[in-house]
Parts: C-alpha cells; structure tokens; sequence
C-alpha cells in the first residue's frame, strides 16, 4: 500500500469518526495541538491498517498527522503542526518483557513516574548562516547529537564555514524525559523494579508529575551507548512517547468479572462475614481478634471527603502496634502489605526521612539537574505503607510523616524545587517500647519513643502485652507447632518424591493456617467495596457516637480529672463506622456500626490512655506524656519540698524530712522517690549531697 492511499484512509476516518473534536481543536489551535484518537476506532474501521500501525508506526503516524493538517476546515485556518495521538492501544507490554523484537513498534508501558525533569525547548530544525555569503542552510535534527552542516549549499560558495546557528529562524519544540518504573504493586517477591527512559515532546511535555500512575503509548527505539572505548554494542531503550493516559488511580486496577461480583455479593450477605474477613487477615497469629478487626477496617477504610471550602478529610485509618518482642508485630505488617493491593513495607531504622517522603537526586536522566524522587509513602498512594521499628527514627524523620498523615501530601522544598505530592495511604506502623519491654507499673506513653504530636495522629493505637498465662500460651504454643507440621509436611510433599506424604493429608493440617477467604478474591472484595460503597450514617449511629465521645470528655471535667480524648478521637470513630459499614458492603452505617467502633476503641484506649493510678482514661497521657495526676503530684512535692527547705539554711531539705510529709499527703515513699528522681533528671532539682534536695 503507499502513502498516499494510507493519508487518504486516515482523512477519511477522521471525518468520519472524529469530526467534532477536529472542528473543536481548529477553534482552540495552537493552545491545543493534539486529537485523541482510540485505537479501537481505528480496528472497526479497517483492521488492517491498525495492524500496520502498531508494526510499522514511523510510517504510518506520520501519515496520520499529514491527513489531520491537509483536512479541509470550515474556518480559515492551518493546523500545520497538529498531531494525531492514539490511545488504548492493545499492545501492551510489561517494562521486564520488553525485548528486541518490540522496536520500533508501537507499544503501550504501564507503570509509576518515577523522575521527571523540567520542560526544555529542544530544537528540531537548526537554520544554519554561512559567515561569507550569507546562504542559509537548514538541518533537520533527528539524532542523538547536534548535526552541523559540512559545507554551504550555495553553490557559488561552497566553502566549510564557518556557519552561525540562527534562533530565531530555527524550529524548537518542547521536551521533557521522564522515567517510568513498574509499578510496585505487580511486583511480586522482592524483584527490583525496573525503569524506562521515556522522550516526551510538543503537548505532552510537563503534564505529569513523579509518583503519577499512566500508561504511556509510544514507539520503541534504541539509542547505541557509548563508552569511553567508543561505541558499545549494547544499546539502549528509550519510549517516544505518542500519548499518555492516566490510569485511575483507585484501590486497585484489578479487574472484577462479573462473576467475582456475583462472588463477592454473596459473601457480603453472609451474617459470618466479619468474622470471615478477620479469620482471613494473618491466620499463621494466633489470637488477637481485636487487632485484626481494625486491620481489616483499616483495609476498607472510610470515606475521604472533599469540603466546599477546598480543604479535605481524610478517609484512612492509622493505625500504631507498640508491644513487646516476639507477638508477631512484624508478622501482621507484613501480611497487610501482601493483601493490600498498593502496599510498601519500610523499616524505620533503615528509611530515611526523604527515603519515606521524596529526595531531590542529581542524575544523569536531567543531564545532572536535580529531580525528584518518590519515597514510600508517595509509591504507597491509595493503598497501606507499613512501617516497622517507628521508635527506631531518629526526631527529624519522624516529623516528616506528620504532615503525609494528616494532610495526606507530601510538600517539598529541596535543591530549588517546590513541589507537593499525594500520599493518600492509611499508615500501619510497629513500635517497641523504650526500654525494649513494658514496665507495669509507669505510664505507657512514657515507654513509646515517639513525640506526643505523632501520636495524636493515630486513630487506633494497640498495645500488645506478652504477658504469660497458661491457658493462652498453651494454645499458642499448639497453633504455632501445627502450623509448622503443616509447613514440614508439605516440603517433605514438594521435595521427596518417594515420600508417603498424602495431598489429602497436606490439605488437611494446612485447613489451620489457610485464610477463610482466598486473598486473592479478598483484595477484590475490598477494591469492590472502596470502589462501590459510600455510606452514609444513620441519626442513631451519628448521636451513639457523639454520646460516646461526649461521655469521655466528661472525664475531664472535674478540676482534677485527666482529658480523655481530643477531637481527633471523634474523627477516628467516624472513620471507623465508615469501614464496618463497607465491610457489610452496605452504604448505610448503622447503630451496629457505631457500637462495633466504640467497642474497639475503647478496648484501645483501655490500654494506652489508663492513668496507672487512677484507673481514669486519660488522653494526655498520650499527648503530653504526663497525666494529671501525675502533674499534681509533682506539685505537691515540689510545694513540700520547698515548705521543707525554707526550714533549713540554704533552702537544703533533708529527703527524710520530705518522704514524711509526702506521706502525709497520701503519696508513699517509693512514689515520692521515683516523682524526685524524675524531676532531677528534667532538672527542676538539685541534690547538693545524699541527703539533701533542693529546688533550682
């Protein structure tokens, strides 16, 4: 077929599939340049020049932008640079199986930007001046290096230069490189991601940011490397890119059948499903039914709200498990990552600040300029970053999730770039205490290396005791020792051939460690019902929970009782509603729905927010680190003390003096000593000699 008879096809396919939007790009031309064409038009139209255009596209696009500039227009008007761009186009090919036989086809990559530079004009047609006789001479640019003319074309001069590149005369065009990663979520076990260099030129330069998920359409070239020998065989990959669309960034781009539907519609009717969903999250752990509950609301999470005066709340849950060594913290991180369908896992000792939020990197994709580089919680969009060590940070790293939880975005100022990114995910993190086991008997907050303002940010905070009881470790012990029989047959199964090991029997001791639902129709469930279901609540649920909320304020009423809960609190509990109705698939939040999330944070400031003297709940504890007991009594003793030293020369009071006023005030010896040795360590007393203190 020759090129004529192709621009003719291509004229008439686009009258007449097409002619609004040409008609539409003729009124906005030259702010607008391209038209949107998808493939699949083009496949109904005649199959076999679609065919030919994913082989063969250098031949065939250009025929396509000719017969877009040479269409007559009711308007008088050129659209001589006006370009055709085709989306959805089937042939799409994973970044890892990219291979020789792809180049110079029309392809489509998936993935996550992962760098992009700045926009630069790139020149295209170099209009060269000959220094003697004034000729101009003009170069198309389509090489890797700048061409320059070898000798005038004016044939009276004929001479080697020199020549002047003339501006103002030559053709430039935007430009901007951009590298596009897997993305992490179809990565399976631990491969590295790997990354495209992709051209993008004209209209398409600067449309995208780092951390945006598209689909880039564009033929496949190589460009030879060179190495300080010269030149290499081995060449390299670059996309020039042919358009770009955003894939939507929800939950998941898995793909529900009709049948999963079915599936997952019936499962949502079931009465069991709640416990289903928790026998389903981690079933290698033994126990912790509270736990899983609120992970499997933080998988469902509630509903982000987009408020009329711009700003937005958020609809993810936080969640924080700070407990002693070896009760599975790690385990349950990990298994979340797996069954959330956008999930990273960071440890805390290992991550930096930039690393969790974005760098600014000096590479040689911006010839050496700075870029940006996404973190974790920017990859983790739309889906849970696990965070294990927390208290391992150091200060400065963990104040930079402040704002990526809260706000959800990530602002950077580094290296001249100001930039904002999205971090929409539901942060999941691990903590030990500080002194690597709970004491009983001090404030739990004190035992949590984390700044009180982090703290606050997280709806739910468990603490995990491991505190022995026969009856309970027997079980442990028992569940632990059957998984791994499970494990041990199966191997002995899968690796001895002669071995008596029955399927039947594999089958039989695994029913302990196997999830009630199949994780892979649990992720779509979930992508379902995030995607599906907004709930709305009920009066009764919405007056339960302002109850629940006001009844814990009241705590703090008196003069001396402790605060137990900010406003923060009340938002977590609606969140939380929000979840265990889109758990039930159900866009309605019932009084069920509010009892449940009371219920689960109760059980969890019952542990984190007790002031250990009062039995009170007390936030504070949590957002200041001292309760108000604790307050007054250091107080008192500071008064008494101080009572005591204006007796003695030199404002010296004898401990023994002091412990005996101290108890009687109500505040035993033991107490009294431990209140003294904290103020001395904050510095508020001073022990001249053994026996003496005296205030500063």
């Amino acid at each position: 077929m020759t090129e004529g008879k192709w621009d003719e096809k291509f004229r008439t396919f686009l009258k007449k599939y097409y002619w609004d939007s040409i008609l539409q790009l003729a009124n906005d031309y030259p702010d607008q340049r391209s038209i949107y064409v998808d493939f699949s038009d083009l496949e109904i139209f005649d199959r076999e020049l679609a065919d030919e255009l994913l082989l063969r596209p250098d031949e065939v696009l250009p025929c396509a932008d000719n017969a877009l500039q040479s269409i007559d227009l009711p308007i008088e008007k050129s659209m001589d640079s006006a370009k055709v761009r085709f989306v959805r186009i089937p042939n799409k090919v994973p970044n890892r199986d990219l291979r020789s036989k792809h180049l110079l086809q029309l392809v489509a990559i998936e993935g996550m930007i992962r760098k992009a530079t700045e926009v630069r004009p790139k020149i295209v047609d170099a209009a060269f001046k000959c220094m003697r006789c004034e000729h101009v001479t003009k170069i198309p640019q389509t090489e890797l290096k700048f061409v320059e003319p070898l000798e005038c074309e004016n044939d009276t001069c004929g001479r080697k230069g020199p020549f002047k590149l003339e501006i103002n005369e030559s053709v430039f065009i935007d430009a901007q490189k951009l590298q596009v990663q897997e993305s992490p979520e179809n990565l399976r076990g631990g491969t590295q991601p790997q990354s495209l260099d992709v051209d993008a030129e004209d209209d398409l330069a600067g449309i995208v940011k780092p951390g945006d998920r598209v689909v880039i359409n564009g033929v496949l070239r190589s460009h030879q490397r060179t190495t300080r020998e010269g030149k290499s065989p081995f060449y390299d990959l670059v996309l020039h890119a042919n358009s770009i669309e955003y894939t939507d960034q929800e939950f998941d781009e898995l793909d529900i059948s009709p049948e999963d539907e079915e599936q997952i519609i019936a499962l949502s009717r079931n009465p069991d499903i709640y416990h289903k969903i928790i026998k389903s999250i981690a079933p290698s752990i033994y126990g912790y039914e509270d736990v899983k509950e609120a992970l499997s609301l933080q998988l469902f999470s509630g509903v982000a709200k987009h408020l009329p005066d711009g700003s937005r709340v958020r609809g993810d849950i936080h969640m924080l498990f700070v407990g002693d060594p070896g009760v599975a913290k790690s385990q349950m991180l990990r298994y979340m990552v797996k069954l959330a369908p956008r999930g990273v896992f960071a440890s805390g000792k290992s991550a930096s600040s930039s690393g969790l939020t974005a760098a600014a990197v000096k590479d040689d994709l911006g010839d050496g300029r700075w870029t940006l580089e996404a973190g974790a919680l920017v990859m983790a969009d739309m889906g849970i970053a696990a965070i294990d060590e927390m208290d391992k940070m150091s200060s400065e790293d963990k104040s930079a999730l402040h704002e990526a939880m809260e706000q959800q975005t990530i602002s950077v100022a580094k290296a001249g770039i100001l930039a904002t990114l999205k971090s929409r995910c539901a942060l999941l993190g691990a903590a030990n205490p500080k002194y690597g086991r709970f004491d009983r008997y001090e404030g739990i907050a004190q035992q949590i290396n984390m700044p009180p303002a982090l703290m606050s940010r997280f709806d739910m905070i468990f603490v995990l005791l491991d505190t022995p009881n026969e009856e309970m470790d027997t079980k442990i012990a028992k569940h632990i020792l059957k998984s791994h029989y499970a494990g041990e047959l199966s191997e002995q199964r899968k690796n001895i051939p002669a071995s008596g090991v029955s399927q039947e029997l594999v089958d039989e001791h695994m029913e302990v460690v196997k999830p009630d639902i199949d994780p892979e129709l649990m992720r779509k469930y979930v992508a379902y019902a995030r995607r599906h279901i907004y709930p709305i609540m009920e009066d009764a649920a919405r007056e339960h929970l302002v109850k629940f909320y006001m009844d814990l304020r009241k705590m703090g009423e008196g003069k001396d009782s402790p605060v137990p809960v900010t406003a923060r609190q009340l938002e977590a509990l609606v969140r939380l509603a929000e979840a265990s109705a889109r758990v039930r698939l159900s866009n309605v939040a019932t009084l069920d729905d509010a009892r449940k999330t009371t219920r689960i944070v109760y059980s969890c400031l019952k542990q984190v927010g007790v002031d250990p003297d009062t039995g009170a709940l007390d936030v504070d504890i949590i957002a200041s680190g001292t309760t108000k007991s604790q307050r007054d009594k250091i107080k008192v003793i500071k008064e008494i003390i101080k009572a005591v030293g204006d007796r003695h020369p030199g404002g010296k009071a004898p401990l023994e003096e002091v412990f005996a006023e101290a108890q009687a005030q109500q505040i035993d010896r033991q107490h009294a000593e431990e209140l003294i040795a904290k103020m001395r360590r904050s510095g508020d007393l001073l022990k001249p000699d053994n026996d003496h203190i005296k205030v500063v």
